[in-house]
């Protein structure tokens, strides 16, 4: 069976690197990879926040896909394609003495292709939801990077209408112009008194929405241009729930472009995985084997779910939360967070390494980046890759996790607060109205599971160094939750005060 072909292939060939990255787990996942490809049973991998950051788990499935008889599809972004091009898949060709093509594109190469087709999400997900013969059925696919599964989803089927949009209306249904353009205008007048926020989006109001339903009654629907007809459908399709409808303004030009998207996209996906097996694997999911939120959620019925746990040697981390700093959501957040940074800061100077900062807050980012800006000189930069060796990086998440990747592991990250979405984001508060209305415990399902899932991912680049991570959100140790969120973090090292030998012991250990 290809099980015990790819186990031997790939232990002969990890024992043959000399100073490959070592993975407990290596042998276990090809089988299972291999498995999946044979049987055609769908499965679910959680290879953990440290593996998934440094990609270690792909020589795995490479080695299983390139030893199947038969074409596989491996849906990837662009850097992790690049990543197997030139380095995972030519260095087991060569081992393997596999002579399988291998091509990258938008579409299947064709009937008798027996390679491995690389692709993206976004042309992968366009074609399943298109309904297109662009992946036949039946063909087994790779998902890489299934943390992201949703927001490439979500973004796969939010309709746009930009401002072009409504000048091609007017062409299409010039008999109604005169009508769409009093649309347009009242649309405009009360979009733009929406009041500025940090998210520069803004869910569309009741008033809003009764003037697209206004339009739509009037206008011929088999005669509206497709970009019109895709968003008049979804903005209709009000069962299982209704879709997230917002608006983002452009105040230079005092014009505004809509959106509209599914809340659930379970309806959608659920259809997709029945079509071909499929392996998605991601790094740190769910804390559960079974991933039961997440499998809810994408609409993934009864699959093979496998969890890798964490190495306690070499992925340990020194976990410093303290018990007197007051809650975020007080006016003392902001000044004991301050001397908490100023004073960790001041602690590791002498520890060779970078220093990062993760502060979701905006203004305070700012405040902070500047405050040490004024001590420690040009070592500090806020949201750049270009570092000093002791660098010392402020930054928000979003920043940190598109370029950990290529920025050194921090000797010291201190964290601010939780990244719990913001109700404050109209999208978040559209996400938690739709489980309101669903009678659902929308903490429990959303807003914790997503912020569990962004700092172990965060945190993963500190596990690699086994660093100092400060977790200055109290609510870790004075809410419920927060024994979830610690046991989700292990391994790790609890500290509860700051030793001045702390960073000295982490430079000696290294």
């Amino acid at each position: 069976m290809i099980e015990a072909e790819v186990h031997l292939s790939l232990h002969n060939f990890l024992r043959s690197q000399t100073g490959f990255p070592a993975w407990h787990h290596h042998l276990t996942m090809a089988r299972l990879v291999a498995r999946a490809l044979r049987v055609g049973r769908s499965a679910l991998i959680q290879v953990g926040a440290v593996c998934g950051y440094q990609g270690r788990y792909r020589t795995s499935f490479v080695a299983s896909a390139l030893m199947w008889r038969s074409g596989v599809v491996i849906v990837a972004p662009e850097a992790i394609q690049q990543r197997l091009l030139k380095i995972e898949i030519p260095r087991l060709q060569q081992w393997l003495q596999v002579n399988k093509p291998i091509r990258t594109g938008d579409a299947w190469v064709g009937d008798g292709f027996e390679g491995i087709l690389l692709t993206s999400p976004e042309a992968w997900l366009k074609a399943q939801f298109a309904g297109s013969n662009a992946f036949p059925p039946d063909i087994p696919t790779i998902i890489d990077g299934v943390d992201d599964l949703e927001d490439w989803v979500r973004k796969s089927l939010t309709i746009t209408l930009a401002p072009q949009d409504w000048e091609e209306l007017i062409l299409a249904s010039p008999e109604n112009a005169e009508i769409i353009r009093n649309a347009r205008i009242d649309l405009a007048s009360k979009i733009l008194q929406h009041p500025t926020n940090p998210y520069e989006c803004y869910l569309i109001s009741d008033k809003e929405s009764e003037i697209l339903q206004r339009l739509y009654s009037v206008l011929n629907i088999t005669s509206l241009p497709d970009n019109w007809k895709n968003f008049y459908s979804l903005f209709q399709h009000i069962s299982p729930s209704p879709p997230l409808l917002w608006t983002t303004i452009n105040h230079v030009h005092g014009s505004f472009s809509l959106h509209c998207a599914p809340v659930e996209l379970g309806t959608y996906l659920a259809p997709i995985w029945t079509r071909q097996p499929v392996v998605l694997i991601g790094s740190a999911i769910e804390p559960e084997t079974e991933a039961p939120l997440f499998r809810d959620r994408i609409g993934l019925g009864d699959v093979t779910c496998l969890k890798f746990a964490a190495d306690n040697q070499t992925e340990a981390i020194q976990l410093y939360v303290p018990y007197n700093v007051p809650l975020p959501n007080t006016p003392e957040f902001q000044a004991a967070f301050i001397h908490q940074v100023r004073t960790l800061v001041c602690l590791s100077a002498t520890a060779p390494g970078l220093t990062v900062i993760l502060v979701g807050d905006v203004p305070l980012k700012a405040q902070i980046g500047t405050i040490l800006a004024s001590e420690f000189g040009s070592r500090v930069q806020v949201e750049k890759t270009c570092l000093d060796e002791n660098g010392i990086l402020v930054t928000g998440w979003e920043f940190w996790r598109e370029h950990h990747s290529v920025l050194p592991s921090p000797q010291l990250m201190v964290i601010a607060t939780l990244p719990l979405p913001s109700l404050e984001n109209p999208l978040v508060a559209g996400r938690v109205a739709h489980y309101k209305r669903s009678h659902q415990d929308w903490f429990r399902l959303y807003l914790l599971p997503t912020a569990v899932n962004e700092l172990q991912r965060a945190i993963a680049p500190a596990r690699e160094s086994q660093a100092v991570v400060a977790l200055l959100d109290s609510r870790v140790v004075n809410r419920s939750y927060g024994a979830q969120i610690l046991t989700a973090l292990s391994p790790l090292a609890r500290i509860n005060y700051l030793d001045p030998n702390l960073f000295n012991a982490s430079e000696d250990n290294s």
